[in-house]
């Protein structure tokens, strides 16, 4: 259970841990840059999933994340801090020169909720656009779209059938072996609060 820390201040320090974690990383000094942390704190310790989204003027550079807290938030943050930058395969690694022109968005996972359903239409009538993140299993194959994907994938049959290719199958299969889970997040992007600012 995390503690009752304010939302927006919760979010400040996941996205400045974030960012330290791949300055140092980049071997970059932040003195003065980057904002200071209590990283002792009790709630940052406590188990905790998350994604970490890169962006650049607007485009995906990197995205790495956790689907069940399986360390500290502490931890999981800076690990996938670090991975987002260097080690999405789809992208090359982020570098020193782009490190400043990098914004960073943080999600923080529910637990999973597994669903019920008895066909594919039974199981897009249970997704709710804009709320769920979901994660489809089938066999070896498996796939997640965070909440986020909803706003280019807004109607629920393309965002399961993207979903399925995501995970390496076509977009007209179907099978009663498949799983699907969902969970919610809770997100913050610095350019939120950069915007905040400027209007404060």
């Amino acid at each position: 259970m995390l503690s009752n820390i304010d939302q927006n201040e919760r979010g400040r320090i996941l996205l400045s841990i974030a960012r330290r974690s791949i300055a140092d990383a980049l071997q970059i000094d932040t003195a003065g840059n980057v904002a200071f942390v209590d990283t002792m704190a009790q709630w940052l310790a406590e188990p905790g999933a998350t994604f970490i989204t890169l962006t650049q003027q607007q485009r995906l550079r990197g995205c790495i994340g956790s689907l069940q807290a399986h360390q500290s938030l502490l931890e999981n943050v800076r690990r996938n801090a670090v991975a987002a930058a260097l080690h999405d395969n789809r992208f090359s690694p982020v570098t020193v020169r782009e490190f400043a022109s990098i914004d960073i968005e943080a999600s923080l996972l529910s637990a999973l909720e597994p669903l019920t359903f008895v066909n594919e239409k039974g199981a897009s009538s249970q997704l709710r656009p804009g709320i769920d993140g979901v994660i489809l299993t089938w066999g070896v194959h498996r796939s997640t779209f965070l909440p986020q994907v909803w706003d280019s994938l807004p109607q629920t049959h393309e965002f399961l059938v993207q979903l399925k290719l995501k995970a390496g199958l076509d977009a007209d299969f179907w099978d009663d072996a498949i799983c699907l889970s969902r969970y919610t997040v809770q997100k913050w992007r610095e350019t939120d609060f950069k915007e905040e600012i400027n209007n404060g």
